[in-house]
């Protein structure tokens, strides 16, 4: 048997980043594993114990018995708890015991995915006890991963990979939360449409329209004489729907037409992880 057809894009994308994970880290000294990254609260190394705690979900490990600290100020509900458990029980891990835990996690993962042979609507357990397809686990899981590769490279200066296979399953799963930001965030007019005008390593064009009972949808038509039009670059996009930069801190990268209360509605509610 051989990984679903429907499967292999996020398998693919998952490999590149995790690829790039590895070595982006493999050269680091001690210090380095330190550095702060734009996901709050956590560093460099934090980043790496966080994805090799997703890995090690998705291969069906056991989670670890730990105990959380109390002083943990970013942790401040149950998905955060749940989150950090793999994190804190590795923050006294040296540089060559997260590495070598790196690698060989890349080698159970890649024999996993070669011998996968259930099908993409396979009912799965996600985070907090949650039940998602297998289809949805894994592609969120190349989100997640690219995600956090981008995190890396923010950190320690490695700019790259904005339009790799990762981006572009980011660029789907971000798109998929939109039509909620418009309607339900930001309570968009009803019988309104938003154009999201986005461009560089990654381009689009996507209009989310709002019916007359409120509902939002996604399309890939341009809409004529939207409510409001946002124009703004790739990384801008992502990092702002990621929660990694600031709406104040990004400003000067987006340009936005038509109605600026609707418009700044959007912006404010932009932010789509937990």
């Amino acid at each position: 048997m051989s990984l679903h057809p429907t499967l292999q894009p996020y398998a693919d994308a998952w490999t590149h980043s995790i690829e790039a994970i590895s070595e982006l880290v493999q050269p680091l000294v001690e210090a380095e594993w330190n550095r702060r990254t734009p996901c709050p609260a956590w560093s460099v190394r934090d980043i790496v114990s966080h994805v090799l705690g997703l890995d090690s979900e998705m291969l069906g490990d056991p989670r670890p018995i730990h105990t959380l600290p109390r002083d943990l100020y970013h942790v401040t509900n149950d998905h955060q708890r749940y989150m950090e458990m793999q994190v804190d029980v590795r923050r006294h891990h040296t540089a060559p015991e997260m590495t070598s835990e790196l690698e060989y996690m890349i080698i159970r993962r890649n024999r996993q995915l070669r011998n996968e042979s259930r099908d993409p609507g396979t009912k799965v357990r996600g985070p907090l006890g949650t039940e998602l397809t297998l289809e949805e686990a894994v592609r969120r899981h190349a989100f997640d991963v690219w995600a956090h590769e981008q995190d890396l490279r923010t950190a320690l200066g490695r700019p790259g990979n904005l339009d790799s296979p990762g981006a572009h399953v980011a660029r789907d799963v971000l798109l998929s939360e939109l039509p909620a930001v418009v309607a339900e965030r930001a309570d968009a007019p009803r019988s309104s449409a938003v154009v999201f005008d986005v461009h560089g390593p990654v381009e689009f064009l996507r209009t989310i329209r709002v019916d007359i009972q409120g509902r939002g949808t996604l399309e890939t038509a341009p809409a004529l004489g939207p409510a409001a039009t946002l124009t703004l670059d790739w990384e801008t996009y992502f990092r702002l729907a990621c929660g990694r930069v600031t709406l104040e801190a990004s400003r000067e990268r987006i340009k936005t037409e038509g109605d600026q209360d609707l418009a700044e509605a959007i912006l404010h509610h932009f932010t789509v992880t937990p």
